[in-house]
């Protein structure tokens, strides 16, 4: 396994690299990255966010990425880039390399004959690749990983330990699978049958397809379809702990943030965001570049580009004056209650 950088870099080079504009001291050099709190006066940090400007008065840091604002602060070197915190990853990923592994299949790991496993790929010890199950390029199996018949891994894919790829599911190139991530089990597919009675089992007959250059977070759950396919598209990234049932198409390059669930037939489209914990219902769809915020509970169509919160989940403006107005509702109550007794006494005079 191959060490990661340790080496100083010159902070010129690192502008260059994410096409910043340096205010300050161009000659410096550089050790690593750190958050502005925790920051060294030899390493480099970013500011891309107003509610951390007192860190950057505090911060021992050499160097501070920053947008188009450049704060003001002697003793201090800033980078002007267009966006800081995707700076900060760029850089930072030059100080931490991704970690290599000498390619082979370790005779502790379990590989069935007619499975095929390309001579560049790892298979570590523990390992499980059933039969017609097949490994790519400098794809890489850690303890503990199952792969199950005629199953597919393509090129460059990082599957973590006690990965789960059940039967006939296929994973793109470049995708990474977390440690307890499960692809391909059944869907919750179960028809009732008044006369004996029970729950009966629908076979759960289709696949699982993980396109190109998706991540899926620790102990997350995607179900194969019922008949056909469960699609998670080109790029997406879903968080830990998320749950996508039978038959969900979700579209590239979405996120799907801690403890969300999509229930069966859902169907996300492109650049989705859903926050922790929400919640979306079957057969509906969520339009592209929708964003549903934390806790929401989508039950009905998403239009494009709509922003939602709630539970029922709603236009985030609206939300915003029904929570402001929920904090008022006992005090409402009294004065209902108050006005009911003036009108019934005026009714009573009235009448009387």
């Amino acid at each position: 396994m191959a060490s990661r950088l340790q080496s100083p870099r010159p902070l010129a080079e690192l502008a260059a690299h994410v096409g910043g504009e340096i205010v300050g001291d161009a000659s410096l050099s550089i050790t690593g990255v750190n958050g502005l709190a925790e920051a060294g006066p030899s390493e480099l940090s970013f500011y891309g966010n107003k509610r951390y400007r007192k860190q950057v008065d505090q911060t021992r840091a050499a160097a501070v990425l920053v947008g188009a604002d450049v704060p003001s602060r002697e003793g201090v070197t800033f980078v002007k880039v267009a966006n800081p915190h995707l700076a900060f990853a760029k850089i930072s990923a030059l100080f931490h390399p991704p970690r290599t592994h000498a390619p082979g299949v370790s005779d502790r790991a379990h590989v069935h004959a007619s499975a095929r496993v390309h001579p560049e790929a790892t298979v570590m010890a523990g390992a499980t690749v059933a039969a017609d199950a097949e490994v790519g390029a400098r794809a890489v199996l850690h303890p503990g990983v199952y792969l199950g018949e005629g199953a597919r891994v393509g090129e460059g894919s990082i599957l973590y330990p006690n990965v789960v790829v059940r039967e006939g599911c296929l994973i793109g190139a470049r995708v990474i699978l977390h440690s307890g991530c499960v692809v391909g089990a059944d869907g919750f597919g179960f028809a009732f049958d008044p006369e004996v009675p029970e729950h009966y089992k629908i076979p759960q007959a289709g696949i699982v397809r993980i396109e190109d250059d998706v991540e899926i977070g620790a102990c997350s759950c995607i179900d194969r379809a019922t008949l056909g396919e469960t699609v998670i598209g080109r790029g997406t990234k879903i968080d830990n702990l998320v749950q996508v049932a039978h038959n969900v198409k979700v579209g590239p390059l979405s996120l799907l943030c801690a403890q969300a669930g999509v229930s069966g037939s859902a169907e996300i489209g492109t650049g989705v965001i859903l926050a922790g914990q929400v919640g979306v219902v079957g057969h509906i769809r969520v339009g592209d570049l929708a964003r549903v915020g934390a806790q929401s509970g989508v039950a009905h169509d998403v239009p494009d580009g709509a922003t939602l919160s709630g539970s029922p989940a709603m236009d985030h403006r609206a939300w915003l004056k029904a929570s402001a107005a929920y904090g008022q509702l006992s005090e409402l109550v009294r004065e209902v209650r108050a006005l009911r007794k003036k009108v019934e006494a005026l009714e009573k005079e009235k009448h009387g």
